[in-house]
């Protein structure tokens, strides 16, 4: 049925034949910002990308530069009246299930985003609606199609760890701009709402991203959840209470076979994707990227790391988008319309781990109280959640934010200064209470990079909080401006104005560098990025011209990595990006380099080296030059050609000597 291949994908000139078929598959995208990391995946699973649907203009508009000639609209009756096979949903995540059923009844089969829907009842109306029509209906649940989840999966699956006794898994992600931006990043807009479902949705509801790999890895569906309330969010989320996504929402399940799982997600001060199983022969646990194992049937058996291996695929499916995942469903949706043959995520287990969201949900209101997650598959159990549309109150993101007489030219920059203001408000405070600790801390390069970019951002972090300040002035008693004084007291509002603040900043960063060893001292001290340019490629990319102009961009405290994301916004073009290092003292050492797609790199003038098939993601050692640096500044330069999977690049320098 499948073909594996073994070539690498520097080789690969064509899409991969995964199929052995040449009919072809012909997608429709509904709900364009989610849906853009699938456009790369589907042409080696026979999938032909033929239209699109959103009602945003500019991700219409990326849609368009990415797949030329497909129908593209924001009507979705328009849409659905296409000739097409089958959808790829990725609407408001509330209106899963309705807007499935309307592409079933339009003849469409239907790979949905999470959850696969928002009540009982109409989880009851999906499953029904795919039996009645006949068409494919599939989760896009991705998580479990990790390396190492995969991995697990199949060692499972051979008996290694015996059965399931208890297993921990986390999706826990603060993701609070979110409420007010579009996935993409871009402000919502109008610029005085709030986003249509992130910015009440309660945690418990997306739970499927870390109840799912345990569920593929230990071949178990929960039949039982129970959830306390939880009574404390973090700062800056609209709903401002429990209701929403701003605190954790850990359930308990029993599974059916008698185990016990934890499922954790929700927004705290630490993200997290930890992962534990306990079975009755073995025990596996993942803490970052590591996989570690424990064997021999005893608490004090030995433990070691393992490196998992891919299945078939598996090389193809990494350079996909969240570390396979989204390579994985597409081929099972793709295997069961070309084939017949039942993906992990089908119609049923669709709803299996949709259901204990719901229900966990309903638990936690209810003090605790212990709630079924019955079995679809059994009609009697359908029929007794038939008109159970039980949904979570939430606010209206439209009217959310401000008085319906507040004036619209002044609220209309609400969503861009609170977005803003959350990533300033943090980044103050990571500076602010890191120095609280300087003294007992063990710092790498990464702190210098972090209090110099406070130093760089100073001015701008001062007009963003200006802004806020301005806007609560004219509405204190409007929800936008609770939300905004919670970042500035979280940002630190008063003191960060204070002369004393960066003088102490300044003064730590001097210390930090003086005491830093010089092999942690990657040199580099800034980077600066054009604007987006004409496609060109990358091999026939030259140094830029002067007229061009270069502004300073922000790069992570960890890999000196330089995002760009928000320079291209996911459309073709040719960015520029230098690294600026300053070196004390003229010697040699090695340069290492990475970026996320086709790229050309100079140093201080001399092409060193042209990648034009180079690809997401992101790996440090990918480029390594060797170099005699002069004293003072010297400049790595980047021609990189962008995309929707292209984040940005990498340059760090060994200890010059």
């Amino acid at each position: 049925m499948a073909k594996s291949t073994s070539r690498s994908a520097a080789k690969v000139e064509k899409p991969a034949r995964v199929f052995d078929t040449d009919r072809r598959i012909r997608l429709g995208i509904w709900g364009l910002g989610r849906g853009m990391s699938f456009y790369k995946t589907c042409a080696s699973l026979n999938i032909d990308v033929v239209a699109g649907c959103d009602y945003n203009e500019h991700m219409r508009t990326n849609f368009s530069a990415h797949n030329p000639g497909a129908f593209v609209t924001a009507n979705a009756d328009e849409f659905l009246a296409q000739d097409f096979d089958a959808v790829l949903l990725a609407t408001f995540c509330p209106a899963h299930a309705p807007d499935a059923i309307r592409c079933m009844e339009a003849g469409k089969h239907v790979l949905s985003e999470v959850t696969a829907f928002h009540t009982m009842a109409e989880g009851v109306a999906l499953i029904e609606a795919a039996q009645k029509t006949g068409k494919v209906y599939n989760l896009a649940e991705n998580y479990p199609w990790t390396q190492s989840n995969m991995w697990l999966a199949r060692k499972w699956k051979e008996g290694l760890f015996g059965d399931l006794m208890y297993a921990e898994y986390e999706y826990v992600h603060e993701c609070r701009t979110l409420a007010y931006t579009y996935i993409d990043g871009k402000p919502v807009m109008p610029g005085h709402h709030v986003h249509s479902w992130r910015s009440w949705l309660n945690f418990h509801y997306y739970n499927t991203h870390s109840l799912g790999p345990v569920m593929i890895i230990t071949g178990t569906r929960p039949v039982r959840t129970v959830a306390l309330p939880g009574k404390l969010t973090l700062a800056g989320f609209a709903a401002g209470d429990a209701r929403g996504m701003g605190g954790p929402g850990p359930s308990l399940l029993t599974m059916d076979n008698g185990g016990l799982v934890r499922n954790l997600m929700g927004a705290t001060t630490n993200d997290t994707h930890a992962a534990r199983l306990w079975g009755t022969l073995g025990a596996a646990q993942m803490v970052g990227q590591g996989l570690q194992l424990r064997l021999g049937a005893s608490g004090h058996s030995p433990m070691y790391a393992v490196r998992p291996t891919w299945d078939e695929l598996g090389t193809l499916a990494a350079s996909s988008g969240h570390g396979g995942g989204d390579f994985w469903v597409l081929y099972y949706f793709a295997r069961e319309i070309l084939y017949g043959t039942p993906a992990p995520w089908n119609l049923f287990a669709s709803a299996d781990v949709t259901i204990p969201g719901i229900q966990a949900y309903r638990s936690a209101l209810q003090d605790g109280q212990p709630m079924e997650c019955p079995d679809f598959r059994d009609p009697k159990q359908r029929d007794k959640y038939r008109n159970d549309n039980w949904a979570q109150e939430h606010l209206n993101p439209r009217e959310w934010a401000f008085p319906a007489t507040a004036d619209l030219e002044i609220t209309k920059h609400f969503s861009t200064i609170m977005s803003t203001l959350i990533r300033r408000a943090t980044q103050v405070r990571a500076v602010a209470d890191w120095l609280k600790v300087a003294d007992e801390a063990i710092f790498d390069v990464g702190m210098v990079e972090l209090l110099g970019a406070f130093i760089t951002d100073l001015p701008a972090i001062k007009e963003n909080y200006a802004k806020a300040r301005a806007l609560i002035n004219t509405y204190p008693t409007a929800n936008a401006a609770r939300s905004l004084r919670e970042m500035l007291e979280v940002g630190l509002e008063k003191e960060v104005v204070e002369p004393a603040f960066l003088a102490n900043v300044k003064k730590a960063l001097a210390k930090l560098r003086k005491t830093l060893p010089a092999s942690l001292q990657s040199y580099v001290e800034m980077y600066e990025a054009s604007p987006l340019l004409p496609v060109v490629k990358v091999k026939d990319a030259k140094p830029p011209a002067k007229s061009v102009k270069f502004k300073r961009v922000a790069f992570t405290t960890r890999g000196n990595y330089a995002d760009v994301r928000g320079i291209h916004n996911g459309k073709n073009g040719l960015i520029y990006v230098r690294a600026i290092a300053k070196i004390s003292k003229a010697g040699t050492s090695r340069a290492i380099m990475g970026a996320d797609g086709p790229v050309r790199i100079w140093i201080n003038g001399k092409l060193v080296a042209t990648d034009p098939k180079g690809t997401n993601p992101v790996h440090p050692a990918r480029y390594s030059a060797n170099v005699r640096w002069k004293k003072g500044r010297n400049e790595i330069l980047f021609a990189l050609a962008s995309g929707p999977s292209v984040w940005g690049v990498s340059a760090a320098i060994d200890k010059v000597e």
